[in-house]
């Protein structure tokens, strides 16, 4: 069975992204749009922020970079990142963001991997930036400083704004316009996700998906309450990443369509996301289940008023059924939970817009957009069976980067996605996840590859095999990496290295998200398929049974 969003078809326009956010460029509000939070006297409104688009598009354009070519920014959020993110993409390059926690070889793989053309790199990590453009053979000329200050340079590495075209320029700059297939296809970003299984990957976003996903949120955001007039204008928080598609579409994309300010965080520090949301009286919050977690049981929540908050989204992972209802009933707020992936563009399905649930659903379908559940065997499963989800719609990426292997596997024939995550539905058509296929792990809404963490494990000198699950954490819930490791030296007494020795290694290899916070065990052989497979089941019962920094295992 084929189950649809039970709300009608909407009209998605065809339409570049530029074109569909600030139409001909004229007459364009001058209110405030994307605000610094630290500094509210800091803010580009949208004819300003058109203004730098264009100025970043002319820049790219005098340093020879070709339409279709991938440009990357490595920063943490700023009121610039807009910006960067709108330029790009709308003068027909393609946008890359890489995570500002990433060290050296995790920036060199996706600099190869996607070819980036030009980097634009925050003062803060010009040296973590310069290491990996080294390793990736991308000249330093390449680099630019990215930054709400202006830079003369920085060991002769030039300020972004050096290059940029002149406000005259710009205002006879017209961007590439684009209409019907054309702006279906055209490829604006590449965002890194795991996908169902493997390394890291490039997941292609076109100027359709992301207009459709604006279109679709948006639309399922009101439905319930057309009309209804606020009695105060909405205001939102910005401390989600805009290297990721979360941020993104909320920040840079749906937030200039209706011209909601965004008040955005260049780190998030509980305390100060605490006094923003009081100084400024936010709205409107966009989470993750851990930063609900922090509003439940921190004791500086109830340090500030944030009574001003009347609607919450929760997405990026699982929200528990409790937890939902316990910060519902403790802020007064309705809180909705939705589900998506990267190669959804961002979102799949979300609780409609005035509708209150205390069931922990996602929600229905969004618009446009239809899904089937099916079993191990591939046969469609029953009302209330539990299936693995199928999803089509025209936010589904046309596929990864320079990888038709994963394409094949992940985007199937008659547009269907294969998302790894089990679900079950009810008559209404509503959605609930319980569990899911994919191998990678959710720490804090950020996605780890095993397969990553077992490739940096296999270098290690006194390590013979490894294996990497997901150990769920009884504190908060939330998962953590856990490692299965054979040493080398199979001596009970003296494997020649410790569980201490192994996590403070992949410390200097990888992101802080991807460390091993849920331990090290050792045992004397990783499970696997007789075609070589590690059984990551096997392991996740393991992990079950040991718990977080569970004893090793010999």
């Amino acid at each position: 069975m084929v189950i649809r969003c039970p709300y009608p078809t909407i009209n998605i326009p065809e339409l570049d992204v530029l074109t569909y956010l600030f139409g001909d460029g004229e007459d364009l509000s001058e209110e405030p749009l994307w605000v610094n939070a630290a500094d509210s006297s800091k803010y580009l409104s949208a004819r300003t922020g058109l203004q730098w688009i264009k100025r970043l598009a002319i820049g790219l354009d005098k340093l020879g970079v070709k339409k279709g070519e991938v440009v990357m920014i490595v920063t943490p959020n700023t009121i610039f990142v807009p910006i960067a993110y709108l330029g790009v993409v709308g003068s027909g390059r393609i946008f890359t963001g890489v995570n500002p926690l990433y060290t050296a070889d995790e920036i060199a793989y996706q600099m190869k991997d996607t070819g980036a053309r030009v980097a634009l790199v925050h003062p803060s990590l010009l040296e973590t930036a310069r290491k990996g453009a080294k390793k990736a053979g991308l000249p330093e000329s390449c680099l630019y400083l990215f930054s709400d200050t202006e830079h003369k340079s920085i060991d002769g590495i030039k300020d972004w704004r050096s290059m940029l075209g002149t406000p005259s320029e710009a205002s006879s700059y017209t961007w590439p316009h684009l209409e019907g297939e054309a702006a279906k296809s055209q490829v604006a970003t590449v965002n890194y996700s795991s996908g169902t299984t493997g390394l890291p990957k490039g997941v292609m976003i076109t100027h359709g998906n992301l207009i459709a996903n604006v279109e679709q949120v948006s639309f399922l955001h009101q439905v319930e309450q057309p009309g209804i007039k606020p009695d105060v204008e909405d205001r939102w928080i910005g401390f989600l990443p805009l290297y990721h598609a979360y941020g993104q579409l909320n920040v840079c994309l749906i937030a200039a369509k209706v011209l909601i300010p965004v008040y955005i965080m260049s780190k998030f520090v509980y305390e100060d996301f605490l006094s923003t949301i009081q100084t400024h009286k936010i709205t409107e919050l966009h989470v993750a289940p851990p930063i609900l977690v922090l509003m439940n049981k921190h004791p500086l929540t109830p340090k500030y008023d944030i009574s001003s908050v009347t609607k919450i989204g929760s997405g990026a992972a699982p929200l528990s059924r409790s937890l939902q209802n316990d910060c519902r009933d403790k802020f007064n707020t309705n809180i909705g939970q939705g589900w998506g992936m990267t190669e959804l563009t961002c979102a799949g399905c979300s609780v409609p817009g005035g509708l209150k649930d205390e069931t922990g659903s996602i929600g229905c379908l969004l618009p446009n957009s239809e899904a089937k559940l099916l079993d191990e065997n591939g046969n469609e499963v029953a009302t209330g069976e539990r299936g693995e989800i199928y999803f089509r719609g025209p936010n589904v990426s046309p596929g990864y980067w320079k990888n038709e292997k994963a394409t094949r596997e992940t985007m199937l024939e008659g547009g269907w996605l294969r998302t790894g995550d089990i679900g079950v539905t009810d008559e209404r058509s509503w959605f609930w996840i319980v569990d899911r296929l994919k191998e990678l792990i959710k720490v804090s809404g950020l996605q780890v590859a095993p397969a990553e963490l077992e490739a940096l494990l296999l270098t290690h000198p006194s390590i013979a095999d490894a294996g990497v699950v997901a150990v769920s954490d009884s504190f908060d819930g939330q998962e953590r990496p856990r490692a299965y490791v054979v040493p080398k030296s199979l001596d009970k007494d003296n494997p020649g290295v410790s569980e201490e020795e192994i996590v403070e290694w992949m410390k200097g290899k990888v992101a802080r998200y991807k460390w091993l916070t849920g331990g090290v065990g050792f045992v004397n052989e990783v499970p696997k398929s007789a075609a070589g497979k590690i059984q990551r089941k096997v392991m996740r019962e393991w992990a079950k049974r040991d718990g977080k920094g569970g004893r090793p295992m010999l």
